[in-house]
């Protein structure tokens, strides 16, 4: 990758002070301050003096690199204090975008991203983004300005209850009202962010807290005393899982987010591979385990794979590691796993039987967990009919597809040709809908961190800011694409200025159908054909706008411009977006009927 002019991840103080002054671009505000002493000969070594500087001087202390925002009136003292610190501001260009940047952000690096933004409807605008990383554990820190503590609850102008607003979304929320104590409630919100169950936590900020002078420095970032984590499972429950295991003849592992959150991949990889049992993940799971392994089953659930879901449906022992069974990875929950008998793994006690039933509890870090049972297990389970009708089932419900070369492009082949044009190493961020199926099941994932998108909440529009987070937590050497839809896009396409201004390099491929296609698909289902609402005939040329942007823009209509654009669109340095006009009657198959059997997916819409 060629030298550009865009915020590289630093490693060494002197590679941070480089950066800072010959890559990073200046608009004579937050972005152009440098480290060391500022005018006033003030450094970031001197005590702190306001609420707000502690407010900074915690995140300094945690460790933060880069925090993504937008400016306003009662977050505008935390902002002044910024101006003299290293981190790193990314303006965004609205504050749900700069939300899933942080969770992004979160997601590839391992440690919780920071958004910011000012009260009411700032505070307001993040909520979208918060919920989403609250659904998928991600690990975020929110800091709100908020309107004096003397005018709240006066109805002041742009004062919203954020703390009220989302409690229902947060691992902890703090109404911090003591400077002495804010950069502490700070240091503590980032603690929690990252530790046990990840999730995302907020700190409100009054104007006057952030705004009034103290002399205390923030504790470090670490949880309270009142925060316990299990670590390791109970013994007993271990062993006689681990003996379950030795006497299975069907065993599957099913891997979900939980794994790569608590950095389990590769002990999972090793037990799998050692005692040869069949992988099955969920779609948070995406990576934990390499999908070119012949043990390797891929994704299950609403759009798995059929062979995953025909392994769940069979198999006499499921080892679930890092999943909370939501619905669209169970289906109808009578039905799901009905002959196993369930060694159910996670950090999170609550999780234990709250959708299926655990006949083995085993509560615990993940890594830690699957330890002790690698420890327990002392013969592999004797399994090889099983494997054997494993491979079958990959046979028998495989994913190919058709390419009619009189037909309009078909999106797995877009799909497939970006991962073919790409390391195993690349990141992939998408919105939802369609295309984030279509991502999921037909790039082959080798490596945990390389998938990127909304699970639990669904939130369309996350592709874009996505990959500007991802794209500053990711290696030089990642390339970063995001594959969206043409809906998802058009809801936060105002972040692609943002990539422009940074000169971020990443790709875009909007599979553009003129659809909101999930909805197309399922009217089509279930609803006699009446596209309510769901005809996006009026999209914009996404290519001539990425061009308005200042980014460069692709367009794609047959197959014979398919591998010369997307190689074209990866090689530019800079932000690229490709309009690739797909058929707009594709559908994603497999697929699982709300609530329904697994095992009785369907691969045409007559099946359904």
């Amino acid at each position: 990758m060629s030298e550009r002019a865009t915020p590289v991840k630093p490693t060494e103080e002197q590679e941070r002070e480089q950066s800072r002054e010959t890559e990073r671009p200046s608009d004579g505000g937050a972005d152009a301050a440098g480290p060391g002493p500022n005018a006033d000969g003030a450094t970031a070594t001197e005590p702190v003096t306001t609420g707000a500087e502690a407010v900074v001087r915690a995140l300094e202390n945690a460790g933060v690199e880069y925090a993504f925002g937008v400016q306003g009136g009662a977050i505008m003292p935390v902002y002044d204090a910024l101006f003299d610190s290293e981190i790193y501001h990314v303006t965004m260009a609205h504050e749900q975008g700069a939300a899933h940047a942080a969770d992004a952000y979160g997601v590839v690096a391992g440690d919780p991203g920071v958004c910011l933004a000012t009260s009411g409807p700032g505070a307001t605008n993040l909520v979208t983004g918060i919920a989403d990383a609250d659904m998928d554990s991600d690990p975020v820190l929110a800091l709100t300005g908020q309107v004096p503590t003397a005018f709240v609850g006066n109805d002041a102008f742009q004062e919203t209850d954020t703390t009220g607003v989302t409690t229902p979304i947060t691992k902890d929320n703090t109404f911090s009202s003591d400077p002495d104590r804010v950069g502490s409630d700070v240091s503590e919100a980032f603690a929690l962010a990252r530790e046990g169950r990840p999730g995302p936590t907020l700190v409100d900020l009054p104007k006057d807290v952030t705004n009034a002078v103290t002399d205390r420095e923030p504790d470090e970032p670490r949880v309270p005393d009142t925060y316990h984590v299990q670590e390791e499972a109970d013994p007993e429950i271990v062993e006689a899982a681990a003996r379950r295991i030795e006497e299975a003849k069907k065993p599957a592992m099913l891997l979900g987010g939980g794994v790569i959150k608590g950095n389990a991949s590769d002990v999972c990889r090793e037990f799998a591979i050692e005692h040869e049992i069949p992988v099955i993940t969920t779609m948070p799971g995406i990576g934990s385990f390499s999908e070119d392994h012949e043990l390797s089953l891929e994704m299950a659930g609403m759009h798995g794979t059929g062979y995953a879901n025909m392994a769940i449906t069979h198999c006499d022992t499921l080892i679930a590691i890092g999943t909370r069974f939501d619905d669209r990875l169970t289906g109808g929950i009578e039905t799901f796993a009905p002959d196993a008998e369930v060694i159910h793994v996670d950090i999170d006690p609550a999780e234990i039987s709250k959708n299926i039933h655990a006949d083995y509890p085993l509560v615990g870090d993940a890594a830690t967990v699957v330890e002790q049972l690698r420890e327990a297990v002392e013969t592999s389970p004797k399994a090889k009919k099983w494997r054997a009708q494993c491979q079958q089932w990959k046979s028998d419900y495989s994913m190919a597809y058709e390419v009619p070369e009189d037909e309009p492009v078909q999106p797995q082949f877009v799909v497939e040709a970006l991962d073919e044009a790409t390391s195993d190493r690349a990141v992939v961020t998408t919105g939802v809908g369609q295309h984030q199926m279509w991502a999921c099941q037909y790039w082959t994932f080798t490596e945990p961190r390389t998938w990127v998108s909304s699970h639990g909440l669904g939130t369309m529009g996350y592709g874009l800011p996505a990959a500007i987070g991802a794209r500053l937590a990711a290696d030089d050497d990642q390339e970063v694409v995001c594959i969206d839809g043409d809906g998802s896009f058009l809801m936060t396409i105002q972040e692609l200025s943002v990539a422009v201004r940074e000169d971020l390099d990443i790709t875009v491929a909007v599979l553009n159908n003129e659809y909101i296609g999930m909805v197309r698909q399922w009217q089509d289902a279930f609803f006699e054909g009446r596209h309510s609402a769901s005809d996006y005939h009026w999209m914009p040329e996404f290519d001539k706008l990425a061009e308005a942007f200042g980014a460069k823009g692709f367009r794609i209509d047959d197959y014979d411009e398919v591998a010369d654009t997307i190689e074209a669109a990866l090689a530019y340095d800079g932000p690229s977006v490709i309009d690739v006009h797909i058929d707009p009657q594709a559908n994603v198959y497999p697929m699982v009927p709300s609530g329904g059997d697994n095992g009785q997916f369907a691969l045409t819409e007559d099946q359904l």
